[in-house]
């Protein structure tokens, strides 16, 4: 007996148990993006309209507000729902958004129309989840959520993901129930105490072995889509030719417990960990950690603590401006 859903088509279930994500096409709104987008410059400290002052390529924001996925995109929270098992399964933290944008605007040296960068030669190829130990059954990122803030062209900055890479990754951790690190975007052995990852035998480069992969896409789509992937999917920033801004955010999605892969009643089984055994080739899996679960603090947190406090300044220097405007506007006229 097929399992039914009440938001995910039949399509969408065959299509993400066979590629490992599923696109929703305008899940929010554009007026939505509009008003959270609306001090983005200001916060970056450019001007979008002179590019000499676009003097990063690919910018990490912190986050100032946050909205329940249920009001700002409905429609994606239900079928997160359902790819994760219901929402009993989600971690309450996890069902909100930020305006932690992720900004793509290109570089000079990309800009030639000749200029192709296969995906296989992409340098970012990674699995998201750099605050915790990876284990198969990690719960901190158990989903990967990509919303579109902006209209995304081919050649225009897009992510690109390796749906391939989801066998590898999970036989990976299947193999390593010692838990991995993150390190140098590649899972490498949390019990190895080498400084260099690339010395250990066991250090698995994502850039080597994306190389075996055939399958691959690039993430373009329009304000208010939102991509719906795997928690071990490979994807990769790519180059922005285009230098039309892309903007997304990255929210993650963790669940209170554990993945389950050895559930007595098979309905039971959430998408994700269908895909995931699946991708082990196996109906069901006793998979049980070796070492602690734990956390990392990513040397980025203290990154975006910095620009937070900077990107709060610009907006007070911007209300201030503003309010000078507004009473510079309603003086008085004298009349001679």
């Amino acid at each position: 007996m097929v399992k039914e859903y009440k938001h995910l088509t039949s399509e969408q279930v065959d299509f993400f148990l066979e590629n490992g994500y599923i696109v929703l096409r305008q899940a929010f709104t554009k007026e939505k993006a509009s008003e959270w987008t609306k001090d983005m410059w200001a916060r970056l400290g450019m001007d979008p309209n002179d590019k000499s002052t676009w003097t990063r390529d690919r910018i990490h924001m912190p986050w100032h507000k946050r909205e329940t996925v249920s009001t700002f995109a409905p429609k994606a929270w239900e079928a997160m729902k359902e790819l994760l098992g219901g929402e009993e399964r989600i971690d309450e933290p996890s069902s909100a958004w930020g305006d932690s944008f992720i900004v793509n605007l290109g570089a000079p040296e990309y800009e030639s129309p000749d200029m192709h960068i296969p995906p296989k030669e992409l340098d970012n190829w990674h699995v998201d989840g750099d605050f915790f130990i990876h284990f198969l059954d990690s719960p901190e990122q158990a989903l990967l959520v990509i919303p579109l803030f902006s209209d995304i062209k081919p050649r225009g900055g897009a992510t690109w993901i390796c749906p391939d890479g989801i066998d590898m990754v999970a036989r990976y951790l299947a193999e390593h129930p010692e838990g991995v690190r993150p390190i140098k975007s590649a899972l490498y052995p949390s019990t190895s105490t080498t400084e260099d990852p690339t010395s250990d035998p066991g250090f698995w480069s994502h850039l080597k072995e994306v190389h075996n992969a055939s399958r691959f896409a690039e993430m373009t789509g329009e304000i208010g889509d939102v991509v719906l992937m795997h928690p071990l999917m490979l994807h990769s920033a790519s180059k922005n030719h285009l230098r039309l801004p892309r903007v997304i955010t990255n929210p993650p999605v963790s669940l209170r417990e554990p993945f389950n892969f050895n559930r007595e009643n098979q309905d039971e089984y959430s998408l994700v960990e269908l895909k995931t055994l699946k991708a082990l080739g196996v109906d069901k899996l006793e998979f049980k950690p070796t070492t602690e679960r734990r956390r990392i603090v990513p040397q980025r947190v203290a990154l975006q603590q910095k620009m937070l406090e900077e990107e709060k300044k610009r907006l007070e220097e911007l209300a201030k401006a503003s309010t000078v405007d507004v009473a510079n506007n309603a003086r008085p006229i004298a009349v001679a």
